[in-house]
């Protein structure tokens, strides 16, 4: 009788486990934590980069830093922004945004005449490119439609990316990306 009361206690566990499973909303799970790890007073947070007008750049142009987001209560529901924001670049900030909007104007300025004449061969915008200064292996040219070129220059302090085409040309800059050497963009995080 013994032996069959000790074989019966794994399933009685088993049961009461069972019992239990979905009875927890994930909003308590967060108000619980929050409720034993309160935030702390007296810490200080990060402070924002800074960012201030840059030379030819009217005041209200410079980027306002984002204020602090707040935690939410809850878990997300959606993971899509958590799961792929190994795939966001990081902004510039403060002189590096300044010497970032230096060399897109500079870029902008040495492929309008291939813009203007139609000359969208990717070898004759790296030719453009290395002009500049950039070496070689740090600028990537590629084909972007029949009547496109686009470009990943790694310029050491900042990455540069753009297209041109018949339009117009575009460049932006931006200090790399979360969790990746380079500035290529990442295929995969984690």
């Amino acid at each position: 009788m013994t032996r069959v009361r000790f074989g019966m206690l794994p399933f009685a566990v088993l049961a009461m486990v069972a019992t239990g499973c979905g009875t927890q909303r994930a909003g308590d799970v967060a108000d619980a934590y929050h409720r034993s790890h309160p935030t702390p007073t007296g810490i200080s947070k990060q402070s924002a980069p800074t960012d201030f007008p840059c030379p030819g750049e009217s005041p209200s142009a410079a980027p306002k830093p984002t204020p602090d987001t707040p935690v939410p209560t809850t878990p997300p529901t959606d993971h899509y922004v958590e799961n792929h924001g190994f795939m966001v670049p990081f902004p510039l900030h403060g002189q590096l945004r300044c010497d970032g909007l230096v060399a897109v104007k500079r870029i902008q300025q040495a492929l309008e005449p291939l813009r203007r004449r139609g000359d969208f061969a990717p070898e004759s915008t790296h030719s453009a490119l290395t002009a500049l200064g950039y070496t070689a292996g740090a600028v990537k040219v590629y084909q972007s439609g029949p009547t496109g070129v686009g470009f990943l220059i790694d310029a050491s302090r900042m990455c540069v990316e753009g297209t041109m085409d018949r339009a117009s040309t575009h460049a932006n800059t931006f200090d790399g990306y979360p969790d990746h050497p380079g500035c290529d963009r990442p295929s995969g995080g984690h």
